[in-house]
């Protein structure tokens, strides 16, 4: 089956751009693609760098899973590719591309202090993504992408949750 993404938002730019930014998160994703691996054959061939790139892809919904049986007692979880091409529909004010793209390209060391101030902000219940960003002084859009690109934070709607591990 065919299944395209359409990114129309800017801020879903951040998934795509973060899986592929590094060297194993490129032949990760070169791997599910053409066929279902499961999470012990790609820390096996790309040790646990391969395994925390498909927990990205999982967040970001750019693979799909199911249980697969094995040599072993218990079936494992599989993951292969969700979509076979992507059509970006590109037209977003420079104010906003321009968050979206340092969201992106910012440094790790960067990111983590302003994921973890989120994290903080959003407690364990969740919280309206608008007060978020004014308590933080950035602006909706940068904190979409922030959000976009973290593996412990998600929109639900207008409200930021934390990810359940």
């Amino acid at each position: 089956m065919n299944r395209i993404k359409v990114i129309n938002e800017p801020s879903e730019l951040v998934p795509m751009l973060r899986a592929v930014d590094t060297k194993v998160k490129r032949e990760v994703l070169k791997e599910v693609t053409l066929e279902w691996r499961t999470t012990k054959e790609i820390e096996a061939k790309f040790g646990p760098e391969g395994s925390d790139a498909l927990k990205f892809f999982e967040k970001m919904k750019l693979v799909e899973t199911r249980w697969q049986s094995t040599s072993g007692s218990f079936p494992e979880k599989a993951y292969h590719t969700y979509y076979t091409s992507f059509h970006i529909n590109a037209s977003w004010p420079v104010y906003e591309i321009s968050d979206v793209l340092a969201a992106a390209m910012m440094p790790e060391d960067e990111f983590e202090k302003l994921e973890k101030d989120i994290f903080k902000e959003v407690g364990p219940e969740g919280r309206f993504a608008g007060d978020i960003a004014e308590k933080l002084g950035i602006t909706s859009t940068m904190l979409r992408s922030l959000v976009k690109r973290s593996v412990r934070l998600d929109y639900r709607g207008h409200r930021i949750e934390r990810l359940k591990e």
